[in-house]
């Protein structure tokens, strides 16, 4: 009997180690298997493990993947880094749909992979890989598919065969975000990515604060850093094509390997010693003081090896030389000689260092170095060029147009070119003899360069000749008439295409219903977007002819800029100014971007956005309704600044006429207001509507079309509404804004949404009051129902509405016409000018200098400068000028009741003569009409300081500078003693 009992003793023990060690080996997860806390899997080689863990010092649960075989608790990837687990009652499993959710109590979603697939006869299989990577595999075939994988999803932790970069394909950008402390994975301060604005580089900011680069790579590795040589523990690549850009490194070896982010914004290389069981710094790539970025600032160059480490390149001297004597190098260095391109300059070769920012750079894989060279002289406004590639004698062209930041002394053989005076390179006694032929060689190109020029400029005025014929865009076209466009910049096809490369892949930032829009740079070396009409695009000439007309006379600081545009055959292409933050979407619906803006960000965003609107439908001379206000049309600039774009589908009005019904609705759901959607009717309270929705959408970080709650269906409208019925709208506001937020603006935010997205357009404020309730503290009015609120129905109706057009983000250039201070003519738009006399002005109502006048040439050109770019309804329109001889004539609008103080107090000879008539006269002006003037006048001068690009200080503001229209509008006039600041500057 006890030899029985033993025997089954001791199968049931072999039996349960089986079982054990079964169980211990699984690294995979099925639709019907849930991973309770407790409990792991571990890769199938046994290095990385997937289970709960709280940190050393919090009793926080989260779910992660770390190494299983080393000793020191190592977390490589967290799914809820920002919402961890209290208790141990979470369990991660994989749906039917192939989506992973991460729950709390049963049933409390806590994070989800968002990976969900329609396919009913889905299999899906979660499987932890033996590189760390967490993937969710498709095996309803022989052949399984990926669904999703965590190393799409970085955390603090780059482990090898991670492509950290940009898939172009996609969209997405694979980037990371440090920890907020060793105790707490949240995202942090610091964050590493792969900047794809010119040459690609790898770069780290803290904040919105760059703080350091890794240069460009070299073809063996990073410009800056020591050459990765061949060797048996790892290989280093950074691809670049037309689908994406990554870099990676995989291992050669068994050794195990990490690139860690660190909390407090380092960047470590670490390697695991097996024999002193711990981790070991390999590489700290911001070790020294020159690794901070642009610490010598620009053209000043770091040498760790020097005290102090900072000096200027030859050719240069500091630009503020006290603050390089007190060690403060950030000012830079500046020419000592100013270029001359006409006359001919050189380029001074530089070895051994780190290659400048490439931010603002343009390059060409295939080029040599002679014809790079040679396409750096092309362009005055080059600064550098160099190879691209070291390997095999050099190869790849990358040219600099802007000031060179951030160079550092480094042993590796890379050289750089950098263009200076020719006077200084005669400076150097062993260049004597290599001087003159340079300046040979020099006076060729130039010679060269000439003749093309010559065959350009001829070529253009014959595109510019025809260039109205095309489309259909000519005089006899009512449309659009011939001077709405000449007003605007025309570039000739070749032009755009050598601006983009050709339309090159690589060159393309996004995609819309109008087309493909492309980055592209200029030869001045301004970067520009290029939006091109698609060939299956469903739009046309229509919307064309309508952004252009819209927003080529528009100025304002809050409204995307139009450089210019471009016909030719079946080509119809728009040339903006660059966004370099893209749209406002793109941050705020991004689980990781949205963690950049802050609140003092949003409700900067909502201002700017409310004074770009008001100024479209109040302030501009060309009355606009834009009809597609989205977070997808206002774009960021690189101070975070909104400007609104997209004018395909905008409407005109004049004066009080501002609604109109159409039967073809166009917009985007979830944006467009009720009486639009449903019966045609727009006005400006439509875009009231859009904006409500877009505020709301700020404050919450969700989109109102797919946003969903589990105790309701309603929209983000209707939530907002509930929370605000039920006292509670703090709660709209995202979880990310919680240390920055102000509580008093949030709430005021919310209200105003409300109030701009209530069901009838009647109740709805217009933005002028929108602005004002923004700014001030006074009490608001109860908001009424939003629009699409249906209690516990569905929130969403289907309505017939066509899709949005140009979903893509926009970029723009301008090209600036200078004035000529000797004779120029300007063109007249209008056909006739009023002919009555009135003081001061010539019988066609020009404006003319008196030959005994103080005010001179520079006060004319002064006048001209300061008011032909403004655009605004209470400033006074300049239609042209004439200079001839000692004749300096202005043509303005006539204004048919004169000046402000004509009716106030009357001119001086009347009053004594006609005393009767000036009491008549002063007793036209009501106190509606006073106020009115009043509103006008400060709205005039509010747009001169802060909302027109151009900001103007006045200095002779009088009632006799304030002219009067036919309907006693308020004009600003006489610009002479004005004065044209930087922005942010408020005295001169």
């Amino acid at each position: 009997m006890g030899i029985h009992s033993n025997s089954i003793f001791l199968l049931f023990s072999i039996a349960l180690s089986f079982l054990l060690s079964t169980s211990t080996a699984v690294d995979t997860i099925s639709a019907n298997q849930t991973l309770k806390d407790g409990r792991t899997i571990v890769s199938q080689g046994g290095m990385f493990e997937l289970g709960f863990f709280s940190l050393q010092n919090s009793k926080n649960r989260y779910l992660g993947i770390w190494y299983k075989k080393i000793s020191v608790f190592t977390v490589v990837w967290i799914a809820n880094r920002e919402t961890p687990i209290t208790d141990t009652s979470g369990e991660f499993e994989v749906s039917k749909n192939g989506n992973l959710v991460l729950l709390s109590g049963g049933n409390t979603l806590i994070w989800s992979s968002n990976s969900t697939v329609s396919d009913q006869n889905l299999n899906p299989v979660v499987q932890l890989l033996e590189s760390g990577n967490l993937v969710v595999w498709d095996t309803s075939s022989t052949k399984r598919s990926l669904i999703w994988q965590s190393f799409d999803y970085f955390g603090d932790t780059l482990l090898p065969g991670m492509k950290f970069g940009k898939d172009f394909k996609t969209g997405r950008e694979r980037y990371s975000i440090s920890w907020k402390s060793p105790d707490d994975p949240s995202p942090g301060r610091y964050m590493f990515w792969v900047d794809t604005n010119g040459y690609p580089q790898i770069k780290h900011s803290e904040g919105q604060v760059l703080l350091s680069r890794l240069g460009p790579w070299n073809g063996l590795g990073f410009s800056g850093l020591p050459i990765e040589v061949p060797n048996p523990i790892y290989k280093s690549y950074f691809v670049v094509n037309q689908k994406e850009i990554y870099y990676k490194y995989e291992l050669l070896s068994s050794v195990v390997q990490r690139i860690h982010f660190t909390w407090d914004g380092r960047t470590l290389q670490m390697h695991w010693i097996e024999r002193t069981q711990e981790w070991v710094v390999y590489a700290d790539i911001d070790a020294d003081i020159c690794g901070h970025y642009a610490i010598c600032g620009p053209y000043g160059s770091c040498n760790i090896d020097k005290r102090p480490p900072c000096s200027c390149i030859k050719g240069f001297e500091p630009r503020i030389p006290e603050e390089w004597k007190a060690s403060d190098w950030s000012s830079g260095c500046q020419r000592k000689t100013p270029l001359n391109c006409e006359s001919g300059d050189g380029f001074q070769r530089i070895s051994g260092v780190k290659l400048p920012d490439t931010q603002r750079s343009w390059y060409n894989l295939s080029m040599t170095l002679g014809e790079c060279e040679m396409a750096c002289r092309e362009k005055c406004n080059c600064t550098a060029y160099a190879n691209i590639d070291i390997r095999n004698g050099g190869s790849g062209c990358l040219l600099w147009f802007d000031k060179l930041m951030d160079i550092r002394k480094y042993d590796v053989d890379q050289d750089l070119y950098i263009r200076i005076a020719a006077s200084e390179l005669a400076k150097e006694d062993e260049q004597n003899g290599v001087m003159t032929i340079v300046l040979l060689t020099s006076s060729a190109v130039l010679l060269l360069f000439a003749i093309a020029y010559a065959c350009r400029k001829k070529k253009k005025r014959l595109l510019k000749k025809e260039k109205g014929n095309r489309y259909g865009i000519d005089k006899k076209n009512t449309s659009v008439q011939i001077e709405d466009l000449d007003e605007l910049p025309f570039f000739s096809l070749r032009e755009v295409a050598k601006a983009t490369d050709n339309f090159n892949i690589n060159n393309k930032i996004g995609e819309g219903g109008f087309g493909p829009v492309y980055k592209g740079v200029l030869d001045d070396g301004r970067d520009v977007a290029v939006k091109r009409l698609s060939e299956t695009s469903q739009q046309g000439l229509d919307e064309f002819k309508n952004e252009v007309v819209c927003i080529a006379k528009l100025q304002h600081r809050n409204l995307v800029k139009l450089l210019g545009y471009c016909t030719h055959g079946n080509e119809l292409i728009l040339i903006y100014e660059y966004m370099a933050n893209k749209s406002l979407d793109s941050f705020l619906f991004d689980e990781i971007k949205c963690l950049m803006l802050d609140w003092p960000q949003r409700f900067h965003i909502i201002h700017g956005m409310a004074r770009g609107i008001l100024y479209l439908h109040q302030d501009s001379r060309l009355q606009i309704i834009h009809r597609d206000l989205k977070a997808g049309n206002i774009l960021l600039d690189a101070d975070m600044n909104p400007k609104i774009s997209d004018f395909g589908i905008a409407r005109k009005f004049i004066g009080f006429d501002n609604a109109a019904k159409t039967k073809k609705v166009v917009g985007t759901y979830g944006y467009i207001s009720p009486e639009y959607a449903v019966h045609g009717r727009f006005s400006t309270k439509s875009d009231v509507f859009s904006f409500g929705v877009l505020v709301l959408e700020i404050v919450s970080g969700k989109k109102n079309r797919e946003f969903s709650h589990e105790d309701h269906r309603d929209n983000l409208l209707g939530h907002a509404w509930r929370l605000y019925k039920g006292d509670r709208s703090i709660e709209l506001m995202s979880s990310s804004l919680r240390n920055s937020c102000i509580m008093s603006e949030v709430l005021r935010s919310i209200h105003v949404g409300l109030l701009c997205v209530q069901h009838h357009a009647e109740d709805r404020p217009t933005m002028l009051s929108v602005v004002l309730m923004l700014v001030s503290e006074s009490v608001l009015p109860p908001p009424r129902q939003p629009a699409f609120f249906t209690g516990d129905r569905e929130s969403y109706c289907e309505l017939d509405v066509e899709a949005s057009v140009d979903e893509c983000t926009i970029t723009q250039l301008y090209k600036n016409k200078s004035l000529k201070k000797n004779h120029a003519k300007l063109k007249t738009k209008r056909s006739s000018l009023k002919s009555r006399r009135a003081p001061g002005l010539l019988d066609d109502g020009r404006s003319r200098l008196s030959e005994t006048s103080q005010q001179w040439l520079d006060e004319f050109t002064n006048e001209v400068l300061c008011i032909v770019k403004l655009q605004h309804q209470n400033l006074m329109k300049l239609l042209g000028y004439c200079i001839h001889g000692n004749e300096l004539i202005l043509i303005y609008e006539y204004m048919a009741n004169k000046s402000l103080d004509s009716f106030l107090f009357g001119w001086t000879l009347f009053k004594a003569l006609l005393p009767h008539f000036m009491e008549t006269r002063s007793l036209m002006l009501d106190w509606p009409q006073s106020f009115h003037i009043i509103k006008g006048m400060a709205r005039g001068i509010h747009y001169l300081h802060q909302d027109s690009r151009l900001q103007i200080i006045h200095r002779d503001l009088k009632a006799g500078n304030l002219l009067l229209d036919g309907d006693m509008n308020p004009k600003n006039i006489r610009f002479w003693p004005c004065s044209n600041v930087c922005r942010n500057r408020c005295h001169g």
